[in-house]
């Protein structure tokens, strides 16, 4: 199963872009969706993660501007980011993670798509 994000771009301070990911098959037992990002020079880190059935949660950075959304039954997550600041800028990066009846678990990750944010 490959991921595929799109919908990175440049954007310039306070528009909006609007992220998706898809899977190329269907991912069965999906227990997390979410997106990460990584900054240059600086680590991976969550932006946003819907717990399936359960809660989202956003990294404060992001609170009230991102909002992540998912099509479970198309295996898709979207992430609208408006109010775009510089310091989004940003490889973004989908994940599925899965965990099974039997406590199996698989981590799936997009190659990720370059959001930069300039004037």
């Amino acid at each position: 199963v490959q991921l595929q994000a799109f919908g990175g771009g440049l954007v310039r301070p306070g528009g909006s872009l609007r992220l998706s990911c898809s899977a190329s098959q269907n991912i069965d037992n999906i227990n997390t969706m979410a997106w990460f990002r990584q900054a240059p020079g600086k680590q991976r880190e969550l932006v946003a993660e819907e717990r399936i059935g359960r809660r989202t949660i956003y990294a404060d950075s992001i609170k009230g501007r991102f909002t992540i959304s998912t099509d479970i039954a198309k295996n898709r997550v979207y992430l609208q980011m408006n109010s775009l600041k510089p310091e989004d800028t940003a490889v973004y990066y989908c994940n599925v993670f899965t965990l099974d009846g039997l406590g199996s678990t698989h981590d799936y990750w997009g190659e990720g798509t370059l959001v930069t944010v300039s004037s």
